[in-house]
């Protein structure tokens, strides 16, 4: 079998399990297994799982294929998690439009009308408060008179046969072409396209200005165009070869239906949204489909971070900062939270912050050098501890864009989107501050004396042990001899006098202290005290 790294561009949805199932990274369970029970073994389960043989359906039920950070880079065929985010890149940069194909697997089973029920496909419940069965992995495409084509990933609960809800309430473009058909008052067609390779999924959950075709972004990830297969019952194409595909429409009913509860990628329990309701016109499907549960919250994480990465590296770049390294955390859900490292010049520290505050539903931003670990919680935390002062350093925007799923948010009237406070922290060296006070503790030996070597013997050469004073006067001579011509860290004067035991050296430092000879550099390193190296007191200032 190939690699993450040599699938061919063409890969479908069943290559990719095929892929995960011969890497050891999906299992198959066979034994009849409750629906009720999916959601709970998968979370439980380090790989992904397919369960053959639900009870009460004719149709398997695969979940969990990017739910860790290795899967999500076997479905990229990349070979790291940060190539993901330039595969993305350059799939922005160079975009591949779709194709049209009349015909595909996905259209071996068409139901309509009567015959249309959302029943009949194994829909798990989730968690514990959710209020029925999510749709969770349909890529939406839509289509508006004056934008265009839209595409994006949301989720849909059932409440009849052939009706669910749909989750629109963050402002984006999928709910605009949903006002604008409401306000003109007619439904909005839409396919949910569901069993599809990740590629289709990653190019799909990246929000894209209006007018640009996320299902071109999905091709450009492929290096070859997307296949879109014609409606049968709507004036929308769906994700030709997909397992599943609902032909439904947005009914013109407005934000007035309750939907959820669900949990959210936040980790936590969404509460009860307002929402429009959605009619399924159609069932096409494959003969033997498969159908794919996304598993909340991990398997949205690992796809939907790269694509924030791609967005506020670009902001970074117009602004014209030097980056080094973004981390959009695990804790931050993927959405909210960014650690940046910048090589800086002045004032680039809060020009990095506006910067990045602007993309998405950003949150929080902390702004660090590049000597600082991004990924490292500790360095960050003492990025903040030590180079931030908060009336300097600490910027609060107020009245910004937020997401309706922010617990923190307090609750809005039906219909009116939040606003946000984004927080920026500048936890760089401030402009002034001397750079010596942020030279980090490096202990001496480091790359010679290993503790290995020690535990299995090893034993140092004790050198002259003992001196007697004359030795030690003319030890000092020497020792000055080298700190007069260039002053230099105590260290490197035992070093360079090595042949004696370490107290010897210490003596004669000792001596030229007590005849007044011997002083410090403003940098701490030996000097003699009558040099021009010598730090001058404050006194004497």
């Amino acid at each position: 079998m190939k690699d993450g790294r040599q699938q061919q561009d063409g890969e479908t949805f069943r290559d990719f399990l095929d892929r995960l199932r011969a890497a050891g990274e999906l299992v198959d369970l066979t034994q009849p297994v409750d629906i009720r029970h999916i959601a709970t073994l998968v979370d439980q389960s380090d790989k992904a799982l397919m369960f053959h043989d639900v009870i009460g359906y004719d149709m398997p039920v695969v979940s969990g294929i990017i739910r860790s950070q290795k899967r999500a880079i076997m479905s990229m065929g990349c070979a790291t998690y940060p190539e993901i985010e330039a595969k993305l890149k350059a799939a922005i940069d160079a975009p591949v439009s779709p194709e049209r194909v009349e015909t595909s697997s996905t259209l071996e089973v068409i139901q309509t009308g009567d015959d249309v029920d959302l029943y009949a496909l194994p829909i798990p419940m989730s968690s514990v408060h959710d209020g029925g069965p999510m749709i969770t992995a349909g890529i939406v495409i839509s289509r508006d008179p004056e934008y265009g084509m839209n595409s994006g990933i949301y989720r849909f609960m059932v409440k009849e046969r052939n009706l669910t809800g749909i989750d629109i309430v963050t402002p984006n473009n999928m709910r605009l072409f949903a006002q604008r058909a409401y306000e003109a008052g007619r439904p909005l067609p839409i396919s949910i396209s569901i069993g599809n390779h990740p590629y289709e999924i990653m190019g799909s959950g990246f929000r894209a200005p209006l007018g640009m075709d996320e299902m071109a972004i999905a091709g450009g990830i492929r290096g070859m165009p997307v296949a879109l297969g014609a409606g049968q019952t709507i004036d929308v194409p769906h994700i030709a070869d997909s397992e599943i595909v609902l032909e439904a429409e947005i009914l013109p009913t407005g934000w007035v239906h309750p939907e959820g509860r669900f949990g959210e990628f936040t980790r936590l329990m969404g509460g009860l949204h307002w929402n429009p309701l959605v009619r399924v016109k159609s069932v096409l499907r494959r003969k033997d489909a498969v159908y794919y549960a996304l598993h909340m919250p991990w398997e949205n994480t690992w796809l939907a971070a790269p694509t924030r990465y791609t967005a506020i590296r670009q902001a970074l770049k117009t602004a014209g900062i030097n980056v080094k390294d973004i981390n959009v955390t695990l804790g931050g859900c993927a959405f909210w939270h960014v650690v940046i490292s910048i090589r800086k010049q002045a004032g680039e520290g809060k020009n990095a912050l506006l910067a990045a505050l602007s993309v998405m539903d950003i949150k929080h931003v902390v702004v660090v050098d590049e000597d600082i670990d991004v990924f490292d919680a500790t360095d960050v935390e003492w990025a903040i501890a030590t180079r931030v002062q908060g009336d300097r350093d600490v910027i609060v925007i107020p009245g910004a864009r937020g997401k309706p799923l922010d617990p923190s948010l307090a609750p809005t009237p039906v219909g009116v989107v939040p606003t946000t406070a984004k927080v920026g922290i500048d936890a760089t060296i401030g402009e002034g501050i001397p750079k010596e006070r942020f030279e980090r503790i490096a202990y001496a030996y480091a790359d010679t004396a290993k503790i290995d070597d020690y535990v299995s013997g090893k034993a140092d050469p004790e050198g002259v042990a003992a001196a007697a004073d004359a030795e030690i006067a003319d030890l000092a001579d020497r020792i000055a001899d080298m700190i007069g011509a260039e002053p230099v860290y105590y260290q490197a004067i035992a070093e360079a006098f090595s042949d004696y035991a370490f107290p010897v050296v210490a003596r004669a430092l000792g001596h030229l202290h007590a005849t007044e000879r011997l002083w410090q550099d403003p940098r701490g390193r030996m000097c003699l005290r009558d040099s021009d190296f010598a730090a001058k007191p404050p006194t004497a200032r």
